[in-house]
C-alpha cells in the first residue's frame, strides 16, 4: 500500500507539472500576441523586402504582408470579388490613372499638402495626379535614354554621341545595316510607341476634370504624325528589326551578338541588360535621346508608384508605409542599392549616385558595364528633360493590349513582306535550300499595312472602348 502510495503521489506531481507548463505556455502565448496593424502590400520590386524591414523596425505598432506580384489581372479579379484586395499597391504610372479614374485609389492630395511637388522629378510627380488630385507617390523613374553597343557603332564608323536629331539616327541605320546591323529593334511596343510621341510633343490622349470626358486624337496630332512618318521610314528601309519582340530569346541574341546596336529604354534598363546580356559588359554606353529637331526633350518610359486602395480600412498605417518607401532617405537609398532609378531631386543630384561607375549584380559583384562611364550623370540630365504635358488615357492598360492588335499589323505586315522580298532576292541569285534544291518563293503578304493604318484602327477601337465604359470620347 505504501508503494502504491507513494506512485499516486509521484503521478499527481507530475500531473502538477505538466498542469503549470501548460498554463504557462497559454500564458506566454497569451502574451505573445500580435497587436500590431497588419497591411497588405503588393510589389514586384526586387529591394521590397528589405525596406519591409527597415519600416517594421521605424514603425513596430504595423506588420507588412507582402506580396511579390506583377500585371493586374490578379488586382482585377481582387477588386471585382471584393475581398483578397491589399491595402498598398505598385502601379506603373500608366495604369496609375485607370485606377484612380474608376474610384480604385484614395485620394491622397490633403496627405502631401507640402515640399513633395519639389521632392519629386517633374515627369513623376505629374505621373501620380489626375485632375489636379494625388492618387500615388513615385518610386522609380524611367525617363528614356539611347543605350548603344560603342564597340559595334565604332565598326560602322558612328559616333552614337553626335546624333543629336532623329535624321542623324537615320543615317547612322544607314551605316550599321551596311555592316549587317540593325540599329534597334521594334516589333509592335506599345510602351515605346507612346514614349516617342510624348518625347516628340505629342497629346493625343486629354481627360477632363471630372475624369468623364476623354479626348482621342491619334489621327491628327502632331507628335503622334511626325514619329508615326518618321518610324514608317524606318522600317519601310528595313533598318529596324521588325521581328524581335523585346525581351524575347531572339532580341536578347541580337543584343548579345551585336546584331541589335541600340536600344531606347527607360533609365531602369542598365541592370536589365546586365542580368540579360552579361556577356557584353563594357561594350555599351549610354548617351541622350535623339530628337525630331535636335532640341533637348525627353519622355518616361515605365517607371511605378505606390497608392493605396480605396478599399482599405487601414488608410492611416498604409499611407505610413508609402511615405517610408518613396519619401524617406533610408527607404529610397535601399531601392536604388538595389538597383531603381529614382524619382526624387535629392538623389538624382547626390554626388554619390552620379560618380557612380559599375552596377551590381546578383552576386554582390560591381560591374562596369558601361566601360568606367558615370552613366547616371547622363540619366539624371535625362530625367530634366522630361516634359509634363503627356497624359495617358484613363484606360491606358486596355489601350496597350489594343496596341498589338492594331498598329501591330502594320509590324506583322512589315516583317512577312521584308522575308518576302529577301527570299525573292535569294532566288534570282539562285541559291538553294540545304538540300541543294531551288528555294521557293514565300506567299505575298498582301496589301501593304501601313502604321497609319493601324493608327487608325487603334483610334476607332479606343473610342469604342472608352464609349462603352461610359466616358463622353470626344
Amino acid at each position: 500500500m505504501r508503494i502504491i502510495g507513494r506512485r499516486l503521489k509521484r503521478l499527481a506531481t507530475t500531473l502538477a507539472a505538466v498542469t503549470l507548463a501548460v498554463c504557462l505556455a497559454g500564458c506566454g502565448a497569451a502574451s505573445a500576441v500580435d497587436n500590431r496593424t497588419v497591411i497588405n502590400v503588393w510589389s514586384w520590386e526586387p529591394s521590397m523586402a528589405a525596406v519591409v524591414e527597415q519600416f517594421e523596425a521605424a514603425n513596430p505598432d504595423i506588420r507588412v504582408e507582402l506580396t511579390d506580384i506583377s500585371g493586374y489581372d490578379n488586382l482585377n479579379t481582387a477588386i471585382q470579388d471584393g475581398y483578397g484586395t491589399p491595402d498598398v499597391v505598385q502601379l506603373e504610372y500608366f495604369a496609375l490613372r485607370q485606377y484612380a479614374v474608376s474610384g480604385q485609389l484614395l485620394d491622397i492630395t490633403d496627405r502631401v499638402t507640402s515640399g513633395y511637388s519639389e521632392f519629386f522629378t517633374p515627369g513623376t510627380w505629374s505621373s501620380v495626379q489626375l485632375a489636379d488630385r494625388v492618387y500615388g507617390l513615385p518610386m522609380d523613374s524611367g525617363p528614356m535614354a539611347f543605350f548603344y553597343n560603342k564597340d559595334v557603332f565604332d565598326q560602322a564608323g558612328v559616333d552614337a554621341e553626335q546624333i543629336k536629331t532623329w535624321d542623324d539616327f537615320y543615317e547612322a541605320a544607314k551605316k550599321l545595316k551596311a555592316i549587317g546591323v540593325y540599329i534597334a529593334a521594334d516589333a509592335g511596343d506599345a510602351s515605346f510607341y507612346d514614349a516617342m510621341i510624348w518625347l516628340a510633343g505629342g497629346q493625343p490622349f486629354r481627360t477632363s476634370t471630372d475624369g468623364k470626358t476623354v479626348t482621342i486624337d491619334l489621327e491628327n496630332d502632331p507628335g503622334v504624325q511626325a514619329f508615326t512618318e518618321f518610324w514608317q521610314k524606318m522600317i519601310d528601309e528595313d533598318l529596324i528589326d521588325t521581328r524581335s519582340q523585346i525581351w524575347s530569346d531572339d532580341w536578347q541574341e541580337g543584343i548579345g551578338d551585336g546584331t541589335i546596336a541600340s536600344v531606347f529604354s527607360g533609365a531602369w534598363m542598365p541592370s536589365l541588360l546586365l542580368a540579360d546580356v552579361p556577356g557584353t559588359a563594357g561594350l555599351w554606353r549610354v548617351t541622350q535621346m535623339p530628337t525630331p529637331d535636335g532640341q533637348p526633350a525627353n519622355a518616361e518610359n515605365g517607371g511605378s508608384a505606390l497608392a493605396v486602395l480605396q478599399l482599405t480600412r487601414k488608410p492611416d498605417a498604409a499611407f505610413r508605409f508609402v511615405e517610408f518607401v518613396t519619401h524617406s532617405t533610408e527607404g529610397i537609398s535601399t531601392r536604388v542599392d538595389g538597383g531603381a532609378f529614382p524619382a526624387d531631386n535629392a538623389t538624382l543630384n547626390s554626388r554619390d549616385f552620379l560618380s557612380r561607375t559599375t552596377i551590381r549584380d546578383s552576386r554582390g559583384v560591381d560591374v562596369a558595364y558601361f566601360g568606367g562611364q558615370r552613366f547616371n550623370e547622363v540619366l539624371a540630365q535625362a530625367a530634366e528633360n522630361v516634359s509634363t504635358d503627356y497624359q495617358y488615357l484613363p484606360f491606358e492598360v486596355y489601350a496597350r493590349s489594343d496596341f498589338r492588335s492594331t498598329v501591330g499589323r502594320a509590324y506583322r505586315w512589315s516583317s512577312s513582306y521584308h522575308a518576302y522580298q529577301a527570299r525573292e532576292n535569294a532566288i534570282e541569285q539562285g541559291r538553294t535550300d540545304s538540300h541543294g534544291d531551288p528555294l521557293e518563293s514565300l506567299e505575298h503578304p498582301g496589301e501593304k499595312i501601313s502604321l497609319a493604318d493601324g493608327i487608325a484602327l487603334w483610334q476607332k477601337d479606343l473610342e469604342e472602348y472608352g464609349f462603352n465604359q461610359g466616358f463622353t470620347i470626344q
